[in-house]
């Protein structure tokens, strides 16, 4: 029997409201949700509402895209956003933000300063772990919204995005890391694979099938950290860049065992350390006029975190064109970077993202 538009518009408005039994013909076999992990590079707000110095709610964050400031460390979008708009979905919203209650279409729970372990910025952000809570908290509301049948073919069939464990390898140089110190590298780096490696289980158990993974970039090569070694003939700091090479690797082992152990397990693996070394060492390649400065910030290579100049330090430089830099602040990519990088992510051939891209894992 044929629908009238004013019973599609009834239909369309209760997908979005908070009730049980919400009926399945209100989305179709192909809508994908979108549930986002990780840490400031994927974050959309959710720090904003928590009690943590580690924001960027205030200008000249957001000032290219938005033209006000979100929470997100950023000019203006970052790669959930356009992975969002190349699968033709909404703004994925900040867990943390008020009156969230729509899950459909998924949900962010990215923190930014989170780590995989939880004593990584402890108390101050939304490590990983607690992620995980919120993510059950959100599949329990969607059984209960959707009932069981309706809820597990909407998990099933979701992406589950990650950005997480460069906050796990940047603190211990920057703070006095008991655990870091107490561990050899290769130890460490098995600690935060065996806990990145338990949420990943911990999702699928509860319906999750399709993975995209956001490798950790070379982040010796940051502007924060090239300030603080701004001697160095590379001015990168070598030794972090070696501990997130072993870190990749092990992501990249575990992802592949994962695959045959779990049954209908996919996943997308994006090599972000070769796509963010190119732009850093070739800009003007990719468009850009500067790849080791920030725009904004202070000092050398712009990499003291003043930005905005509300970080116990008032100074800063800012840059007139955002666009034109790899990095908008010491620690975090400019948006024309996050969209290059998003669309590599999307769909990219298998030498950047395999063995799918997030193209294929949306559709699949």
């Amino acid at each position: 029997m044929a629908t009238s538009r004013s019973s599609f518009h009834f239909c369309v408005f209760f997908c979005y409201a908070i009730l049980v039994n919400i009926p399945s013909t209100c989305f179709g076999d192909d809508h994908v949700a979108l549930f986002v992990f990780g840490d400031s590079l994927f974050d959309p707000g959710n720090n904003n509402y928590i009690n943590t110095t580690a924001r960027a709610n205030f200008w000249p964050y957001g000032e290219t895209f938005f033209k006000y400031p979100t929470g997100r460390f950023s000019d203006g979008r970052l790669i959930p956003d356009f992975i969002a708009e190349y699968a033709k979905r909404p703004l994925i919203p900040p867990y943390k933000q008020p009156g969230n209650h729509h899950f459909i279409n998924g949900v962010n729970f990215a923190s930014a300063g989170a780590g995989v372990l939880v004593e990584t910025n402890q108390g101050f952000v939304i490590d990983l772990k607690r992620q995980l809570n919120y993510f059950k908290h959100v599949e329990r509301l969607l059984r209960e919204q959707l009932g069981d049948k309706e809820a597990s073919k909407l998990l099933s069939r979701a992406v589950y995005l990650f950005s997480i464990g460069a906050n796990d390898y940047v603190n211990p140089f920057l703070i006095n890391s008991t655990l870091f110190q107490s561990n050899s590298q290769q130890e460490y780096v098995e600690m935060v694979i065996g806990n990145l490696t338990a949420v990943i289980k911990e999702i699928y158990k509860e319906g999750g099938r399709k993975f995209g993974f956001f490798s950790l970039s070379p982040l010796g090569c940051l502007p924060l950290m090239r300030a603080l070694n701004p001697g160095n003939s590379s001015g990168c700091v070598e030794e972090l860049n070696d501990l997130v090479k072993l870190h990749n690797y092990a992501v990249s082992q575990v992802l592949q065992k994962l695959e045959k152990q779990l049954k209908g397990f996919i996943y997308s693996n994006f090599d972000s350390y070769t796509s963010s070394s190119e732009r850093t060492d070739n800009p003007s390649r990719y468009g850009f006029k500067e790849g080791k400065s920030a725009c904004c910030g202070w000092g050398p290579y712009r990499g003291i975190n003043s930005c905005g100049g509300k970080r116990g330090m008032e100074e800063y430089l800012l840059c007139h064109n955002p666009s034109e830099y790899v990095f908008f602040d010491p620690s975090h990519p400019s948006e024309m970077f996050n969209q290059q990088l998003a669309k590599l992510m999307w769909s990219g051939t298998p030498n950047t993202t395999w063995p799918y891209n997030l193209k294929a894992l949306f559709e699949v």
